[in-house]
């Protein structure tokens, strides 16, 4: 791998953002901060409704924010001044998919850099072919339509095609949430070889403990609405990652702390929704 990453440092500082200022003043996130390096795996977790969300749009530059700002690698992203755009340094792979129907596997992993004239049809075949073979040898269904593919295989094929821009940042929102546990325990697998592979700084979003802890580098557990950093897990499991290490003291203490967090911001969440009701 090299020297390591160079690119993807993110950092998070005071951001906070308000919808419907003028009327319902709904606060998603208030001062919320976190310095995320280069080439880590970062997980994020939280009560529902707690920002997590929000968060990953705005690095995405899908939302604005309200108050702060965030940089990448030094250079601001988002600011109160300079709305946030999406760009390829930064890919986002969503819980619902977004693969075209109507391309076949090989066809979808071309359509961004060729769309973008970064590369020729010949060379984004080549490097999507590539990077396919690479990732679990899915040129064997380079071919295939994503209907003919499991949910979990059709994951993959939506990070390679995250993967063909070279982005900076890989922004994951729950990309495993419908799955079974014996899907979803394949498909962390997948994910973590990839990971190897690129060392691409990742960002993800999920409501699954044991998911955050096993994947990640550093957990960061978000307070209730509105939502801020209530604390900063860092998981000091060794890489690569094997099924076994999720019974070691090391995990179980890990999980135990996440849990006892987020228990106790879902128990205010709860609590506060049984005052405004009544």
């Amino acid at each position: 791998m090299g020297a390591g990453p160079v690119a993807g440092a993110v950092s998070i500082r005071k951001v906070s953002k308000t919808y419907d200022p003028d009327g319902a003043q709904v606060v998603a996130l208030h001062e919320c901060s976190a310095e995320i390096s280069a080439g880590e795996f970062v997980a994020i977790v939280g009560p529902s409704g707690c920002g997590k969300s929000t968060l990953l749009n705005i690095l995405a530059g899908f939302d604005t924010l309200t108050a702060g700002e965030i940089y990448l690698d030094g250079m601001p992203l988002a600011t109160v001044d300079s709305s946030p755009r999406p760009g390829p340094d930064r890919v986002v792979v969503f819980q619902h998919g977004a693969l075209f129907p109507w391309k076949t596997v090989l066809e979808n992993v071309m359509y961004g850099p060729v769309r973008q004239k970064i590369l020729t049809k010949d060379e984004a075949k080549r490097k999507g072919l590539a990077l396919l073979q690479r990732c679990g040898g899915l040129d064997r269904v380079a071919s295939s339509y994503p209907a003919q593919l499991s949910s979990g295989m059709q994951r993959r094929v939506e990070i390679v095609r995250a993967l063909m821009n070279d982005p900076k940042v890989l922004l994951l929102d729950e990309p495993f949430r419908a799955m079974d546990t014996v899907s979803k325990t394949t498909m962390h697998q997948h994910l973590l070889e990839i990971y190897e592979l690129c060392r691409k700084t990742i960002v993800f979003i999920t409501h699954d403990l044991e998911e955050a802890i096993y994947l990640s580098d550093t957990v960061l557990i978000m307070t209730t609405r509105p939502g801020k950093i209530k604390k900063v897990l860092r998981v000091n499991l060794p890489r690569p990652r094997a099924l076994e290490m999720m019974s070691s003291h090391v995990y179980i203490d890990l999980k135990r702390q996440a849990a006892a967090e987020v228990h106790e911001e879902a128990k205010k969440a709860f609590e506060r929704g049984e005052r405004e009701q009544a």
